[in-house]
């Protein structure tokens, strides 16, 4: 599965939520609407996101040095996660403690056209933001599910706006919902109800986000594909007879570390050895380009040392 940024579903969601928090705050100031408040606060922090996975990216670009002598593709992740800390206190705490204070202190909501108007504006403005990152994603994820998708991605942007996006259109509903109960019945606190569940909403989606882009900084292996293109390439049955162990790890999403003991032949001389690793080396990057760094050492097999 490629490690695809995905930019363009990243500029297409920043684009959107920058246009759709402002109608929200104008329809805010208008109706007094605690529900179009906390989506205007859930869609100004869903541009900075956008700004810090775009951030994230720049910063991964930059070339290896004496201190980070693997470079520094892992930025991605760090950026990421702070996506998902940010969408929990500015989104979801926020949300909830202002759809706490409406229950507690409702008020009916004056001008409702402004609320419904910018509330569908929205849902049509993310929903073409949610098309756009479902078109990204399908060029990269393959045959995996959504779900497996989100778990496996090694490259965060794409997974962490799928979820946002997803969350903005259940987040727009459940506010249209809070709104439009509380004009029916005339009773204010639908719609600190409404905010209260795009609090909970958005909190649940962070804790996935959180979770998946801890799993990556620590550190993932590659891919069971990629895996079993590099076994396949390093046995030669000639020179490389065998792999004795071998551990991957991700540096960024599209950099890949290879390290492996492999078994040679006993009567091999050292510049048959030699070449037999450089041609291994050669036959890994060529199957799975972003294997950048590998560390291959030579052994005689014994099962002590297998595993």
């Amino acid at each position: 599965m490629s490690a695809s940024g995905g930019t363009k579903a990243i500029v297409a969601a920043l684009a959107a939520n920058l246009a759709i928090a402002a109608s929200k705050f104008v329809a805010f100031l208008f109706s007094g609407s605690s529900s179009m408040l906390a989506e205007s606060v859930h869609s100004l922090a869903d541009s900075g996101n956008q700004g810090l996975l775009l951030l994230g990216g720049k910063k991964a670009q930059r070339e290896a040095t004496p201190q980070h002598p693997f470079g520094y593709g892992r930025e991605r992740y760090i950026y990421a996660f702070l996506v998902s800390i940010v969408l929990f206190s500015v989104g979801g705490m926020f949300a909830i403690y202002e759809g706490y204070e409406k229950i507690k202190h409702p008020h009916e909501i004056e001008a409702w056209y402004w609320p419904v108007g910018v509330l569908t504006f929205a849902i049509i403005a993310e929903s073409f933001s949610f098309r756009t990152a479902i078109k990204e994603s399908n060029t990269v994820r393959g045959n995996l599910s959504w779900k497996e998708f989100v778990r496996r991605a090694k490259a965060p942007e794409l997974p962490v706006v799928l979820l946002e996006d997803l969350g903005a259109l259940v987040g727009l509903v459940l506010a249209l919902v809070g709104v439009s109960l509380a004009l029916v019945t005339g009773n204010g606190i639908w719609d600190g109800i409404g905010t209260l569940c795009i609090g909970i909403l958005l909190i649940l989606i962070a804790i996935v986000l959180a979770a998946e882009t801890k799993s990556l900084l620590l550190g993932e292996s590659a891919g069971i594909d990629e895996v079993k293109k590099i076994e396949a390439s390093l046995v030669d049955n000639d020179t490389v007879t065998g792999i004795i162990h071998m551990r991957t790890l991700h540096l960024g999403p599209e950099e890949l570390l290879v390290a492996a003991k492999i078994a040679v032949r006993h009567n091999d001389t050292a510049a048959q050895v030699a070449a037999a690793i450089d041609a291994a080396e050669q036959r890994i990057r060529v199957a799975v380009p972003i294997a950048r760094v590998i560390y291959l050492e030579p052994d005689i097999y014994s099962e002590t040392k297998a595993g």
